[in-house]
């Protein structure tokens, strides 16, 4: 079996509501603004979760043990290129609005979202200020 290049197979993103995280609808997805097609090759940042251990060992253990605990996130940011005239993403990710961010890969990313599609996941997520980046070359 091949591998899959990731090119063209990344897409991200924001709705405004989902019924549930865990089983979103086709509907719910392909209702939502494709932030991915206005972001940098690098503006996918801090999706990567990192999960805390959870002590299980007792008084009496010879050893330490631990279990998954909780999930966290951090330095989470899209990196998202300024649009001229209607800037949907500027204009839809202000600071303090709630929503879901829903992440797809490995399927082309102009490709409507259908039934029974694997997602990376969807993230409640409240958007902070804008950061405008340092001009360079």
């Amino acid at each position: 079996m091949g591998d899959i290049p990731g090119d063209g197979k990344f897409r991200l993103d924001w709705l405004p509501a989902v019924a549930n995280i865990y089983n979103p609808l086709a509907s719910e997805l392909n209702s939502g603004l494709r932030v991915s097609q206005w972001m940098t090759a690098d503006g996918a940042v801090g999706l990567r979760p990192e999960t805390a251990d959870v002590p299980t060992s007792g008084i009496e253990d010879n050893f330490d043990t631990a279990t998954n605990g909780r999930r966290s996130f951090s330095g989470t940011l899209l990196r998202i290129k300024k649009q001229t005239g209607s800037d949907a993403a500027y204009l839809t990710l202000l600071p303090d609005v709630e929503g879901f961010i829903a992440v797809r890969r490995s399927i082309t990313a102009a490709t409507a979202y259908a039934p029974g599609q694997h997602l990376q996941g969807i993230y409640p997520v409240i958007c902070g200020e804008t950061a405008w980046l340092d001009p360079e070359p």
